[in-house]
């Protein structure tokens, strides 16, 4: 079997995909993308408040790019990727570019998620890359979105699940 080198982490606001991702990299010796992190960097200090989403987009949309074109050049050179977001476009990328991937879906029961994030809000860890607490609002909307992987999805892009 090929050793995956493009990792995709999935679930939804408050599974613990950063943490996850982390621990694979640490795992794998794999190279980390997160789109909270590169949002923080780079936009979260400049952004419209309220915030607003068309902005907001625009952006995220310039990360995704942006960390496919890194990721890609250093999976090519077969070091292990970790992205912990948008695991389709990043599951067709990697088949596109023949780079073989691993998905891992982190099952978190949605009460647990929620503990997780109030908790997130108030310590303000290692983590917690957003410039503003997630509020039930933020994560009911994001929840009404959120899509798991389906089985077959998993076995096609030889996943996991990681129940919590």
């Amino acid at each position: 079997m090929t050793r995956p080198l493009v990792h995709l982490i999935c679930g939804s606001t408050g599974a613990g995909k950063t943490t996850y991702a982390i621990k694979i990299c640490s795992e794998v010796g794999g190279v980390r993308f997160s789109i909270d992190e590169w949002m923080a960097t780079m936009f979260w200090m400049d952004s419209p408040w309220p915030l607003d989403s068309a902005w907001s987009i625009e952006r995220v949309e310039r990360c995704y790019a942006q960390m496919w074109r890194t990721a890609s050049e250093i999976a090519g050179r077969s070091v292990a990727v970790v992205l912990d977001w948008q695991r389709a476009r990043y599951a067709d990328l990697a088949a596109k570019a023949s780079l073989p991937v691993k998905l891992h879906f982190l099952d978190i029961p949605v009460d647990e998620r929620w503990r997780r994030v109030l908790l997130r809000n108030t310590d303000r860890g290692a983590t917690h890359q957003l410039p503003f607490e997630v509020t039930r609002e933020m994560f009911d909307f994001v929840e009404s979105m959120w899509e798991p992987p389906t089985a077959a999805e998993v076995a096609a892009l030889r996943g996991e699940t990681v129940a919590g």
